[in-house]
């Protein structure tokens, strides 16, 4: 039987929205703007690409500092995510990384939890390591990208089943394509995922007693 179960990154894997810190480095104002449209669009309130490129263009982040906040996302780390990989891992799941965030900066976390998918949205540097820009067809930029990517997991991979992990909207929008959604509420309870979600947890240990049924 072939088990998948996809995490968000981000107030899920780990504490931080790496976006946000990135915007944190980049000062005070850029900060502020970031985080209005990031929670905006974690709320549903926007859609995801009407605020992708411009927060990306306010930041403009360098390979340093993604590297810094891939430092980051390991120091924040959800304290039982560590174990309970291993047990879902042990149990016969295939975990992997479904995530609007940046894949230069989650690439070190899912290597501390052994996660070899990451579905993330690449950035593209100079020799220098400025900021040239990001994927803007990656399916992660928009509204709707996490299902297509579930959908073609399904299709590519036959998983027999298919969890989805996550705090946002945007990982709401999975459960018309996958078996069971898990809303994570320990970093932020966003009131459309708690109200519309299968199961609700607030430590990742918590899961498994949800996949160890299915």
């Amino acid at each position: 039987m072939k088990k998948i179960i996809a995490f968000d990154c981000d107030s899920t894997l780990s504490a931080i929205e790496g976006v946000d810190e990135l915007a944190r480095l980049a000062g005070p104002d850029v900060f502020r703007q970031v985080a209005d449209l990031t929670n905006q669009a974690m709320n549903g309130e926007i859609p995801i690409e009407e605020i992708f490129g411009r927060r990306l263009d306010l930041i403009k982040p360098t390979r340093q500092q993604c590297e810094a906040i891939g430092k980051m996302y390991l120091d924040e780390i959800e304290p039982t995510a560590r174990e309970t990989m291993a047990a879902l891992k042990a149990d016969g799941w295939e975990s992997l990384i479904i995530s609007g965030g940046f894949a230069p900066c989650i690439e070190p976390l899912a290597k501390d939890l052994g996660i070899e998918q990451i579905e993330a949205v690449p950035l593209h540097f100079d020799v220098a390591g400025s900021y040239l820009g990001f994927d803007k067809d990656y399916p992660t930029t928009r509204d709707g990208g996490k299902p297509d990517i579930i959908s073609s997991i399904r299709k590519n991979q036959s998983p027999d089943i298919i969890v989805m992990v996550g705090d946002g909207v945007s990982d709401l929008e999975t459960t018309p394509v996958v078996d069971h959604f898990i809303g994570f509420l320990r970093y932020a309870e966003r009131k459309k995922v708690v109200a519309d979600c299968m199961h609700r947890v607030k430590s990742l240990r918590q899961i498994l007693k949800i996949t160890g049924g299915l």
